[in-house]
């Protein structure tokens, strides 16, 4: 078997024949609310807004689902990835329980969402385990230690509870509850063609050249037509060259995975429960997850984006970085082989934390960019709050997430 390199699994796995195609935009329209992005993002949130009742646009540059969110690692997890001491110096302790409580209720309301409407996307319910080697154990002791202060949810592991649940040597681990994990392009298509049946307007391979607004609306230029509308939400994972002033707040990131073979009964008996999330406090910060058919999914060794001619390079070697480390956690998967390695490109923010919302110096405009990439729990945050704006029932700590925090 030889290594995939460069696809997304779940892309490349789902039937042709059950793969929707929307047709490209063409021709003059005025809509209400005009979404630009068709990954999980822009298709959550037209789904929320063809569900409260109104009739949103959704245009995508390319394929539905087949960006960032197709491509990441399906982790719907109820904590942002960001250390608690970072996010309580840089925004104080209220402002980071506003974070934590909203990411958990995004991550519990977005399995609901796709239940009730009928996403079947291999969701699990699963535990996340942070371990800490003996080197970083004092630093995510401290960090626990701060959350059971604020009054966080979350369990510490000593080495002997550990060890029969990750099957791992480490320091010690933080558990926490409330994640679960899914097939991020079967959830991406299933909320576009949920929007779709609440009366959304979907076009593919329909990339926006224009954007221009006025005081009173946005008018958006395409090759092939026009849209006038009076609200334009950017869901397009980072800031593009449509938006150049806000490109300063995103560094461009890549993170690596890899899906590996089916993994043995034999094998699975000697790793960690299929309902947990591991993750190790280290630089490369390895990343598993189970898949519901008996796979592992591998993340971990971001970097700075990678210039286009080395990408392939990097990605065979990363590849191989990350199957090393896993040989290195747990050595009995010996002569597993990986059979997909790719990368999943986001525009890392200072904090780690998305900007979700409206920005000044763009009327008519509301805005879901940027983030850590740590999990998709994001995504149905965003659609949630950028439902409120458009909606005109904003709340107050909405405003954590926003442009002047």
């Amino acid at each position: 078997m030889k290594t995939r390199y460069g696809l997304s699994p779940w892309v490349d796995s789902f039937p042709d024949t059950r793969r929707p195609s929307f047709e490209p935009f063409r021709g003059d329209k005025t809509t209400d609310v005009l979404i630009v992005g068709g990954g999980l993002t822009g298709c959550a949130t037209a789904q929320a807004l063809a569900a409260a009742g109104r009739k949103p646009l959704l245009l995508e540059a390319a394929r539905i689902g087949q960006g960032s969110g197709g491509r990441s690692t399906g982790l719907l997890l109820s904590e942002p990835g960001v250390p608690f001491r970072d996010l309580v110096q840089r925004h104080g302790l209220r402002a980071t329980r506003i974070v934590l409580d909203a990411w958990r209720k995004a991550a519990v309301d977005a399995a609901g969402l796709l239940r009730r409407a009928g996403v079947r996307c291999d969701a699990m319910p699963v535990e996340s385990v942070v371990a800490a080697s003996y080197e970083t154990e004092r630093q995510l002791r401290r960090d626990f230690d701060a959350r059971q202060t604020a009054g966080v949810e979350g369990t510490w592991l000593d080495p002997k509870k550990l060890q029969p649940l990750t099957r791992v040597d480490a320091a010690g681990a933080m558990r926490g509850r409330g994640g679960h994990v899914l097939d991020p392009y079967k959830a991406c298509v299933g909320l576009a063609r949920a929007a779709v049946r609440n009366r959304a307007r979907l076009y593919e391979k329909s990339p926006v050249e224009k954007i221009e607004f006025s005081s009173k609306d946005v008018r958006v230029t395409l090759r092939s037509g026009t849209i006038t509308a009076a609200m334009v939400i950017v869901t397009t994972g980072t800031a593009t060259t449509l938006f150049k002033p806000l490109r300063r707040h995103f560094q461009p990131r890549e993170r690596y995975a890899v899906l590996t073979e089916p993994v043995p009964a034999a094998i699975r008996r000697q790793l960690f429960a299929d309902d947990l999330v591991l993750r190790f406090e280290r630089a490369s910060a390895l990343q598993l997850r189970w898949t519901a058919d008996h796979r592992l999914v591998l993340s971990g060794a971001d970097q700075d984006e990678t210039a286009v001619a080395r990408r392939p390079q990097v990605l065979v070697q990363r590849t191989g970085q990350l199957m090393y480390e896993l040989l290195t956690t747990h050595p009995v998967i010996s002569g597993l082989r990986p059979e997909f390695g790719w990368d999943v490109a986001y525009g890392d923010t200072a904090d780690g934390l998305p900007y979700i919302g409206a920005h000044r110096n763009y009327p008519h405009h509301l805005f879901a960019l940027g983030g850590n990439g740590h999990s998709v729990t994001d995504a149905f945050l965003a659609a949630r709050l950028l439902t409120r704006a458009v909606l005109e029932k904003t709340e107050k700590n909405d405003q954590v997430f926003g442009w002047t925090r």
